[in-house]
């Protein structure tokens, strides 16, 4: 890429040049790179994984939806950002750049029109090249509007990720369950899995930036069975997904039919898409943007509405998005013991895992009728400055929710409806951005989240962001910052900081400190902790990266002994991460990660763990990409467990947990067989030392291995 201009900071401090040399130097750009200027060439394979694991400090569960956040960055790479139209919101969805950059290119664009090729970019006053080639498989530049010329039917078939998905995957060794059932359990036959372990998947996706998205999925995963059965609603797979969406016609901005998603505000009553939440980007991704109607082409079977939502532009600065969902969620529906209950039967809560596997899974299969209606009300200031909003989102249920009769349940929500109403807002000023999101639930509690980000200079930026969840706050479809996994019964304050002290260099910090003020599964009784990191970033050259990385959670939990009464006591986890990423050519990239964990339980044993990974990742062809790991690992017990990142096929996403000692491996090769068609195989392997079983319960496999198989086609029209 031509360097056109030094940025402040790597300016020493001093101004940067008039706007009219800027220009000049762009133009100049146009005529001495006339090719480049028109498109940058972006990458044939996006490199999510190195983002993905910038973006996210360390994964400690495999609970969080990171397919379905893995898939948003994806569209953005499949449906870039054009720069010339995008919106403040738009730009702060892509969570990569700070409020003072979204602040300068909307200016050099008020200023100097439209960008000529995304190599303006350079000019534009903040933008570093760092920041540069992180945004750019995600941006283009176009000077025409974002629906092209003719009928629907006609952009959809010419659109060129217009594409059809078939994968297969599978594990290869036995697993008990799906062994036949020779044994028996208090008189009846031990449950087994109803179908194969073949796991399936069918999709077709075409879309548009701000035009449409067309799309469906099937899936079966491994242990379901293929079969077509009305009665329980089965018809061939076990998963459909469906959606049509069009955006910008006139007054309508976006009709979405079918599966979609809602996001407004801070996400504290609709949240859906990239959330990353406290990671090891430490300013941008704090806040939310208002994206509003999202299509929904994943494969997670809770996370997403059925049925229709609009927004309309009702005045010039005014939207209102409406919606509607009724769809069948999976819980465990039982009997009332008491006659007086006033209802024949209750679920006693929603089971999000998705697997329709054994008798009981499927007895709880879309037992639940969920229907929701609601709406948003957004005002955007001329420039985008100022923008404010107000969400009402009402769930019904057919059967009333009654959680276990458990101290830590009490204030969980009970009933048929949950009624929540919200405002949000946001304002920049200068430097500063000020944001926040106040809700109300049917039970009177409250949830509020509020925060502000700065940049102190062009080399410092702050964040801060104060949340307070009461504990009979229901937020249903919710997720807003916070370190439970709900936004409710939790206070706490987030403190962020991100320097940059030579053009090379990054240390980016955070310290958040949370209060639980009601007890929680696994610990009786208030408590409170902490959480902070702090990682050092290091870019030889543009295609390397080195960054070091400390982290430390102190959280109660319950003590294992004999008290009759629970006995919450501190653990602490801390971890270390070293991650190293470099291309010495440009068919060949290296990428070396060694994390390590300690955790400890009040004044108990400190217990370890670690993993080292390399992967290699060569281009021998131009249409052939190969890619392995080869992985040691060794932790004392689960709870030092390890999770990384793994290269997977195409719209997969794959974070394994490692626990105990041993290897794992996997290879991945990636074929462009012609220019419809490219095949996708990956084999793994975990050897598992001084075990001879892997797993348990119905996934039991006798034997230290544990290997899979997947295949992906993928045909372009």
């Amino acid at each position: 890429m031509p360097r056109l201009k030094r940025t402040r900071a790597e300016n020493g401090g001093q101004p940067c040049q008039p706007c009219w040399r800027l220009t000049l130097l762009a133009l100049l750009t146009c005529l001495i790179y006339p090719a480049q200027a028109q498109e940058y060439a972006r990458p044939a394979v996006a490199d999510l994984d190195r983002l993905t694991q910038e973006l996210f400090a360390e994964i400690q569960s495999d609970q969080v939806p990171y397919e379905d956040l893995y898939e948003t960055l994806l569209q953005y790479y499949q449906t870039p950002l054009n720069l010339n139209t995008a919106t403040r919101e738009d730009l702060r969805g892509l969570l990569l750049l700070s409020e003072t950059q979204i602040t300068a290119l909307l200016s050099h664009r008020q200023q100097l029109g439209p960008l000529l090729s995304v190599y303006e970019l350079q000019s534009v006053e903040g933008f570093d090249l760092r920041t540069i080639y992180r945004v750019l498989p995600f941006v283009t530049v176009q000077a025409s509007g974002p629906a092209g010329l003719g009928p629907l039917w006609q952009r959809i078939r010419r659109e060129d990720n217009n594409a059809l998905f078939l994968r297969y995957e599978r594990v290869l060794q036995d697993r008990r369950g799906y062994a036949a059932p020779d044994t028996v359990r208090g008189g009846a036959p031990a449950t087994r899995y109803l179908g194969s372990p073949d796991k399936l998947l069918v999709r077709y996706r075409v879309s548009h930036a701000k035009d449409f998205s067309l799309g469906f999925t099937a899936e079966k995963d491994a242990g379901e069975a293929l079969t077509w059965d009305p009665a329980t609603r089965r018809y061939g797979a076990d998963f459909y997904s469906a959606h049509f969406v069009v955006q910008e016609r006139g007054r309508l901005k976006t009709l979405a039919l079918g599966d979609y998603q809602l996001q407004f505000g801070q996400g504290l009553l609709l949240s859906s898409g990239l959330a990353v939440g406290k990671g090891a980007e430490t300013i941008t991704t704090l806040r939310r943007s208002s994206v509003g109607v999202r299509p929904y082409s994943s494969v997670l079977e809770n996370t997403f509405f059925r049925g229709a939502a609009a927004t309309v532009q009702v005045l010039p600065r005014v939207q209102v998005t409406g919606f509607a969902s009724h769809r069948r969620a999976d819980a465990t529906v039982q009997l009332p013991a008491d006659s007086l209950a006033g209802f024949d039967e209750f679920s006693s809560g929603l089971l999000l895992t998705g697997f329709h596997r054994t008798p009981t899974e499927l007895r709880n299969r879309q037992a639940l009728r969920e229907t929701v209606l609601g709406g948003h009300l957004g005002y955007t200031s001329t420039g985008g400055d100022f923008a404010a909003g107000l969400t009402a989102v009402n769930t019904l249920f057919d059967k009333p929710l009654q959680r276990r009769p458990e101290p830590y349940n009490v204030y969980e929500f009970r009933g048929r409806r949950n009624l929540a109403l919200g405002a949000h807002y946001s304002y920049v000023w200068r430097n500063l951005l000020l944001f926040g999101e106040t809700a109300r639930s049917s039970s009177g509690g409250l949830g509020t989240v509020n925060g502000l980000l700065a940049s102190l200079s062009p080399a410092a930026d702050v964040a801060v962001l104060y949340r307070r969840y009461a504990r009979h706050f229901h937020s249903l479809y919710g997720n807003a910052l916070s370190e439970n996994t709900r936004n409710s019964n939790e206070n706490g304050l987030y403190l962020g900081l991100k320097l940059r002290p030579a053009s090379r260099w990054e240390v980016a910090a955070y310290y958040d400190q949370f209060r639980f003020p009601w007890l929680r599964y696994r610990v009786g009784a208030p408590s409170t902790g902490h959480d902070w990191l702090v990682r050092l970033t290091f870019s030889p050259s543009k295609t390397s990266l080195l960054y070091v990385q400390l982290r430390q959670r102190t959280k109660a939990l319950n003590a294992d002994t004999l008290r009759p009464v629970p006995l919450p006591v501190p653990t602490q986890r801390r971890s270390l991460l070293l991650f190293y990423d470099a291309s010495p050519t440009p068919t060949l990239s290296l990428r070396t990660r060694l994390q390590g964990t300690q955790y400890s339980e009040d004044l108990g044993p400190r217990r370890r763990g670690f993993v080292l990974a390399q992967d290699v990742t060569v281009t021998p062809l131009p249409r052939l990409r190969l890619s392995a790991r080869y992985a040691l690992f060794d932790t004392d017990d689960y709870d030092t467990r390890q999770y990384v990142f793994e290269q997977d096929v195409l719209y997969a996403f794959s974070v394994p947990a490692l626990a105990g000692r041993g290897t794992r491996a996997y290879a991945l090769a990636q074929v462009e067989i012609s220019r419809h068609l490219t095949l996708w195989l990956r084999y793994a392997d975990t050897h598992y030392r001084h075990q001879r079983t892997v797993g348990s319960g119905l996934e039991e496999i006798q034997g230290p291995r544990r290997s899979e198989v997947k295949a992906q086609v993928r045909y372009r029209f």
